[in-house]
């Protein structure tokens, strides 16, 4: 534990209710991980967090529906282990587990014991950037954070996991970067139906930057797209930003 306490600073998020340990260099959680967590329509049930990081999102979401029980998966040792502690310090373990592994890796996941279906609901902030398509950082956490590890199929490989680990019916929470709708949009197809696609604009008149994606596993149902969110205005959040970085209010998907 002292090695996590050095090596991380402590930060809120939902109006100061999460405590979050966080590595003090490398990839930091915050807007992308509160309006995903606001984004889950289940209330009940399993939640899993793919490719959890600090735990950000899943422990969002642990705390504002109390009926839901989480896993977060993470691969980096360190950062799993934050999540731990990030866990504990929420006093939310009896409803939260991480497991370390590698997600993209069937074998992996089942010698941690992850059944194929064993979620009502993956929510996911899957790796932005392809190595060799795309500078990456050289910090070793950050590039984790934001790139797929190379020669390891990207998205796609990332998007077979998820519905390898969604149950029949169950459902698909992402966040992505809005230039890469296609990419996310083709890794969906044959695995995930009635898609939602949500665009977020960090103001009127500017473009898109991110992308909120909904759907449900073996649906058929036609694609949605639904009105925009609006981050800023000119005094800062607008009210419905506000309210969802407070964790006091949700995403609907209409």
């Amino acid at each position: 534990m002292s090695d996590l306490i050095k090596e991380s600073v402590e930060d809120a998020i939902l109006g100061g209710r999460l405590r979050l340990r966080q590595p003090t260099r490398g990839h930091r959680a915050g807007t992308d991980a509160v309006l995903l967590a606001a984004s889950i329509g289940l209330t009940e049930g399993v939640l899993c967090d793919a490719g959890a990081g600090v735990g950000a999102l899943g422990l969002a979401a642990a705390l504002c529906r109390p009926a839901l029980q989480v896993t977060l998966i993470e691969r980096d040792p360190f950062t799993a282990d934050l999540a731990r502690a990030n866990a504990a310090l929420n006093g939310l373990t009896d409803r939260v587990r991480v497991v370390e592994a590698d997600l993209t890796r069937a074998s992996a996941r089942r010698a941690a014991g992850l059944g194929d279906g064993f979620a009502d609901c993956v929510a996911t902030n899957p790796p932005w950037l392809t190595p060799g398509r795309a500078r990456v950082s050289p910090d070793a956490r950050r590039a984790a954070a934001h790139a797929h590890e190379d020669g390891g199929g990207g998205l796609e490989a990332w998007m077979r996991a998820v519905a390898a680990m969604t149950r029949p019916g169950g459902r698909l929470a992402l966040i992505h970067r809005a230039d890469h709708l296609m990419e996310v949009l083709t890794a969906c197809e044959g695995r995930f139906g009635a898609l939602s696609v949500l665009a977020i604009h960090p103001r009127s008149g500017e473009a898109a930057h991110r992308i909120i994606i909904r759907g449900v596993k073996g649906s058929r149902a036609p694609l949605r797209i639904l009105r925009p969110l609006i981050l800023h205005e000119s005094e800062g959040f607008t009210p419905l930003a506000e309210a969802l970085h407070r964790g006091e209010a949700v995403l609907a998907e209409d």
